[in-house]
């Protein structure tokens, strides 16, 4: 079988989890806040990943070096994170994977500050061209701006800085190492927030297989795009993940009464050509950047 239709295969697979998450933490929203979702959906990653990592025999290479770099990183997932949480209860599915969808754009423009990478002309047009597309998708003015617009375009940007600093991560530490210091610091920083208020609310039985299948999407949705990238180029593997957007709107539109709104596909248009001008033109052998959620 030809490896793009393979990595066709592994990116519906990537893109019915991302569907899956969102639908399911939309689900337990009303019963538990993100902070409370964020740490049953660490705790469920660290028992996969443990488990994963003691039968492939990986469990050795979990180190203590960089524990300060984890930190930041993991930060900034976890924020990223709840924010996306809050906004899928908040806002149309569709306003928040176009607005998830300019991680990339925000990658161009912090890169050249924590990586040290040059910020190219290819790079400016497609981040003026991803700024374009937010502003078609939020429509910047007080009657239409909210609490959720605002947390969905501030996921990305936490999505981003989380990204660089993987990136920065992978050249010592393994997967492995990183994915279990991903569920245990957020798990701590889960519990932290959760029981700020004395109060952590266990999920109740119609909420337990809810919060259990969040993370196990998050973990299967990123191990099926990791695979698709191994596959094949990003040049055709990240247009693919762009099928999110159609999906998870006939999703809000068929469950949740969502209208399907033209002007957020005319963003989500316009960020698509500037994240792949980044991808095919400014960077075809350096690494490619996907949003964390």
């Amino acid at each position: 079988m030809n490896t793009n239709i393979k990595a066709a295969f592994w990116m519906i697979g990537a893109i019915a989890s991302f569907t899956t998450m969102a639908v399911a933490g939309r689900a337990v929203s009303l019963e538990l806040d993100t902070f409370e979702i964020m740490l049953y959906r660490s705790l469920t990653g660290i028992v996969i990943v443990a488990g994963v990592a003691i039968m492939a025999g990986t469990w050795g290479q979990v180190g203590r070096r960089r524990l300060g770099l984890h930190f930041i990183r993991n930060i900034c997932h976890f924020a990223g994170q709840n924010l996306w949480f809050f906004a899928i209860s908040a806002i149309p599915l569709a306003q928040v994977f176009a607005l998830e969808f300019t991680t990339p754009v925000w990658v161009i423009l912090l890169s050249p500050l924590l990586l040290g990478e040059r910020l190219t002309r290819t790079g400016m047009i497609a981040a003026v061209l991803g700024f374009v597309g937010i502003l078609i998708v939020a429509r910047p003015d007080p009657d239409n701006l909210s609490p959720g617009l605002l947390a969905a375009a501030g996921c990305a940007v936490f999505f981003a800085l989380s990204a660089i600093f993987t990136r920065k991560l992978t050249r010592t530490e393994s997967i492995t190492t990183i994915l279990i210091y991903l569920t245990t610091m957020q798990a701590v920083f889960g519990l932290i927030c959760a029981g700020f208020d004395g109060d952590i609310a266990l999920p109740s039985m119609t909420s337990l297989p809810w919060v259990i299948l969040i993370g196990c999407a998050g973990l299967l949705a990123h191990f099926c795009l990791t695979t698709a990238l191994g596959l094949a180029p990003a040049s055709i593997v990240m247009p693919m993940d762009f099928a999110r957007l159609p999906t998870i709107a006939v999703i809000g539109m068929l469950v949740y009464d969502e209208p399907l709104q033209v002007l957020v596909f005319v963003g989500a248009a316009v960020i698509f050509v500037a994240n792949y001008i980044n991808i095919t033109q400014s960077v075809p052998k350096r690494w490619r950047v996907k949003s964390a959620g």
